[in-house]
């Protein structure tokens, strides 16, 4: 008998220890996150109410819809187990080796996603079958709970949301076992890849201080001030709520007349200027215009008293009186974002009202003001949930966090399950991608401006209906009047275009010009023309009723829509003057970006 260890057995020995050692590890730190996980819970005490999204009623009504429809039921739940039966006998022929078998007609199959994308999801008969029975369940479910029977629409909307977050949430991709990618990494790296994820998973839970904090990229490859944000200028003026930012020319002439932006303040604003090649701020400034930025504070406890009036008039408005002082001229150029463009509308009406004139035109890039239908956001808002809401904002601000879970939520697949099987499960780094580092810098909200918003517009759509009331005045849309340039995006989830154009017609005493924008609220914005990306639709005739009826006698331009609102803002930005140096009147109190731009609530 020989009793020598060849090389091929000493190497499977190396292995298998190699492999019980990394499980081991993986014991540890699973102990390790769960400890800390656990202690997060204890410190924050039970959940103060079981139900914080209001979903139960919703899912009641579903639930008495169903029944109350029953043959429907009857007959979809039929075609479900006809078109599983159709799947399982296409999957047995593969498996017995049949070629070229034509796939079956699965009317509820959903398309596969791209975490689909490994090779063994489509050539493994196992796995390919779990795939499409997956993608076929999910689909059926999800065209049920849509469709059957009569809901009210508010509620259908809230319970098929949800409903997509539990089939996303149940996706095969996300489990060990099933996932083939991940089980063909654990058998090649010895279990490397789950000792690095989940150290990765510990390091997120404890940055997140108790609550995991998903890395959508790599925290370290950006920096705010170093390769972001890095257009040259100045904060010329600040107060508690903002800073302001002038930025330095390219050009040896402006244009006489300034532009201010108004950005949100649920996110910071410098996706605006996220690097050279990207940035709107320096794409304008090298057409001749005088740029400035308001940076917003992100807010903590000494915030709380602020109101959605402290933001409008100690915040924009003040800034518009700084921009003047510091050009010497009587009127600016406008542009808002998102919230900022729901800040300025509200208070465009009340200066409309009031005949002010220091507004020359007005943009709005997928500015929301009528909230009739506001996206998948308002499922997560109605008064119940206010209540949770303001509870979870004692402190005087709404954490952070809170909202950065909301938004994404909205796109769960992309933003948190593909990571979870990225990061920790394949072991594998996010890659460095500058859009998801400033998405994951987030913002917290003043409680009162958030409270204030949430039920003015997105519960009560106050400013639509001529109630929204600015120091006890109320105003409408309709108290604007001046030149507007209004940007919707065909792909928004946040502010959806059909509602944005709602609100555009809305601005009847306006001189309004209609854009529709290819991509969503942040590709289609932030759409340098270098790129030569996407297209954009334009139409003069604002009396159509729907946003298909504009579409339908709209012109399409290839490209970005940047030089058609750069033409728009020259023929109303006056005449040519030696370019400014940022500060020459107000001073200089630190270079851009500033101070306020870079304090991070997950460095607090």
């Amino acid at each position: 008998m020989n009793d020598d260890i060849t090389s091929e057995e000493k190497s499977l020995a190396e292995q298998g220890q190699h492999m019980a050692h990394n499980m081991a590890e993986v014991v540890d730190i699973s102990s390790q996150i769960w400890q800390r996980f656990l202690a997060a819970q204890l410190e924050d005490g039970p959940p103060k109410h079981a139900d914080p999204m209001h979903t139960w009623p919703a899912f009641t009504e579903l639930y008495r819809t169903m029944l109350d429809n029953p043959k429907e039921l009857a007959d979809k739940t039929l075609e479900f187990w006809a078109q599983q039966t159709a799947l399982w006998q296409a999957s047995m022929l593969k498996w017995m080796g049949a070629k070229d078998t034509p796939a079956p007609n699965l009317p509820h199959m959903r398309p596969a996603d791209k975490r689909f994308a490994h090779r063994e999801w489509s050539e493994n008969a196992l796995f390919d079958y779990l795939k499409q029975s997956y993608l076929l369940t999910s689909g059926w479910i999800q065209d049920t709970v849509a469709s059957v029977g009569d809901m009210d629409p508010k509620d259908r909307r809230k319970a098929a949301f949800y409903t997509r977050q539990f089939v996303e949430a149940m996706n095969p991709a996300n489990f060990f076992a099933l996932n083939p990618e991940v089980l063909e990494a654990t058998a090649a790296e010895k279990g490397d890849n789950l000792v690095r994820g989940l150290k990765m998973m510990l390091a997120d839970l404890e940055r997140g201080k108790g609550k995991l904090l998903i890395r959508q990229t790599d925290m370290d490859a950006f920096e705010v001030g170093r390769n972001m944000a890095v257009s040259p200028g100045a904060v010329i003026w600040q107060n508690r709520i903002c800073q302001l930012i002038q930025y330095a020319p390219q050009t040896e002439t402006v244009y006489s007349k300034p532009v201010l932006f108004v950005p949100p303040w649920i996110n910071k604003y410098y996706v605006l200027d996220l690097n050279p090649r990207k940035s709107m701020v320096k794409w304008l400034v090298e057409q001749g215009h005088t740029v400035f930025m308001i940076s917003w504070v992100n807010p903590d406890e000494r915030n709380a008293d602020e109101t959605w009036e402290s933001y409008m008039f100690e915040g924009a408005s003040a800034a518009i009186d700084k921009v003047l002082e510091e050009t010497g001229q009587k009127s600016l150029h406008l542009v808002s974002y998102c919230i900022g463009g729901t800040l300025s509308g509200s208070m465009l009406a009340w200066m409309g009202r009031h005949k002010e004139k220091r507004i020359a035109s007005a943009t709005f890039f997928t500015g929301q003001l009528d909230f009739e239908d506001a996206g998948e956001l308002q499922v997560m808002i109605d008064e119940q949930i206010l209540g949770v809401v303001e509870e979870e904002m004692d402190q005087g601000y709404m954490p952070a966090s809170k909202m950065a879970d909301a938004f994404n939520m909205l796109r769960a697949n992309d933003l948190i399950w593909g990571y979870m099987v990225n990061n920790y499960m394949l072991g594998k780094d996010p890659f460095p991608f500058d859009l998801l580092y400033w998405n994951a810098d987030s913002t917290a909200m003043p409680a009162k401006v958030h409270k204030r918003y949430l039920d003015q517009f997105y519960v009560q759509n106050a400013l639509i209906k001529g109630k929204f009331e600015v120091r006890g005045e109320p105003v409408s849309l309709g108290d604007i009047a001046l030149p507007v340039y209004h940007v919707a995006t065909r792909e928004d989830h946040i502010a959806p275009a059909h509602s944005v154009y709602r609100g555009a017609r809305a601005m009847t005493k306006a001189d309004v010009r209609f854009i529709l924008a290819g991509s969503g609220h942040i590709a289609g914005v932030v759409n340098p023309p270098a790129l030569g990306k996407y297209q954009f639709w334009t139409n003069p005739d604002l009396t159509l009723p729907t946003l298909e009826d504009w579409l339908a006698g709209a012109e399409e331009t290839a490209g970005s829509w940047w030089p058609d609102w750069d033409a728009w803002l020259a023929k109303r930005s006056g005449r040519r003057i030696k370019a400014r140096e940022p500060g020459a009147k107000l001073g200089v109190i630190e270079p851009a970006p500033g101070a306020y731009v870079k304090l991070r609530f997950d460095k607090r």
